[in-house]
């Protein structure tokens, strides 16, 4: 197999440039899909200049992460697919492990980020989320590098790292074309497990990550986008429809919303989720997988409050 790598960019010239060059010194072959979301750097210059075997896709302005890879791949194609963020810089056999966990029954597979400044611990090994409030946590955030081997897969891969079958991504339409950024690979991982997929935690293949450096690091702009993502999803999946649901659900989110008002004073993300909400009314609501998991909501709390700003990486 030859994989085709996609990675969505905006102004990321001097993260992209570093990412360039480890999937440069791959050890197995293959093919690079630079998408550009309108950038203003010098991204598609330097790109053109130093990786001239790489296919850059210039969209003119910025569709989003889902949006924006729904177009490439519907142009360039490829199978398997790798999605990878411009903030990661992969270790040389990242794509030859992520290839080798593929197996017959797999049609997603979860690559390894590791902390940039603690590469001795992990960053996400992949998206988990609580079936009662649908909130998402990174897969084994924090644990030690070496506690990865034995380790059960996660719901889904991140899409900072994450292999799909191209048959599988289509099948269920891709990524979210309503969904800007944030949440968008959640959302594709529930899909894909609702419709039978299974996914694989490649423990060995491992990139750094350096965290928020995709988008930026304005708290505000991420509390708008990520606040819209939770509303659209909660109602998209019928999350507030079971009275004690939605009672954990509200306490959940009026947590997190109070701190980010207290703290960085902005109210971005009680009126991104309130946008989110209105824009999923009348659309069908989407089926939960079987097996996710169910956790208590002081674990749920504890595990959102301390991963500020509130936006799950891809």
């Amino acid at each position: 197999m030859r994989a085709t790598i996609y990675i969505p960019n905006l102004n990321g010239s001097a993260r992209l440039s570093l990412l360039l060059e480890s999937l440069a010194a791959q050890t197995a072959a293959c093919r690079v899909v630079l998408v550009d979301n309108g950038s203003e750097d010098d991204s598609i210059a330097m790109t053109q200049s130093r990786f001239p075997s790489a296919t850059i896709v210039e969209l003119g302005r910025n569709f989003g992460f889902g949006p924006a890879l729904n177009r490439a791949i519907a142009e360039h194609g490829g199978d398997p697919l790798i999605l990878l963020n411009t903030d990661v810089r992969c270790e040389p056999d990242f794509v030859a492990q992520m290839l080798a966990a593929l197996d017959p029954d797999v049609e997603m597979v979860a690559g390894t980020l590791l902390k940039e400044r603690a590469p001795d611990l992990i960053d996400s090994a992949g998206v988990v989320a609580d079936r009662r409030t649908l909130m998402a946590f990174d897969y084994m955030n924090g644990r030690p590098a070496s506690s990865l081997a034995g380790a059960p897969p996660p719901l889904a891969p991140s899409g900072g790292a994450a292999l799909y079958r191209r048959a599988a991504f289509e099948s269920v339409g891709g990524f979210d074309e309503k969904i800007f950024a944030y949440y968008e690979d959640l959302d594709l991982g529930l899909r894909l497990r609702a419709a039978g997929g299974r996914c694989a935690l490649a423990h060995r293949a491992r990139a750094q990550h350096g965290y928020s450096a995709t988008l930026g690091h304005d708290p505000g702009a991420k509390y708008a986008l990520t606040g819209w993502s939770r509303g659209y999803m909660l109602r998209r999946y019928g999350v507030m429809a079971n009275p004690g649901g939605a009672a954990r659900t509200l306490l959940c989110e009026a947590a997190i919303c109070a701190g980010q008002i207290v703290l960085d004073r902005t109210f971005r993300g009680v009126s991104g989720r309130l946008r989110g909400w209105n824009d999923a009314a009348g659309l069908p609501t989407r089926q939960l997988p079987e097996g996710m998991l169910a956790l208590p909501l002081a674990t749920s709390l504890n595990r959102r409050l301390r991963r500020r700003p509130d936006a799950r990486r891809r």
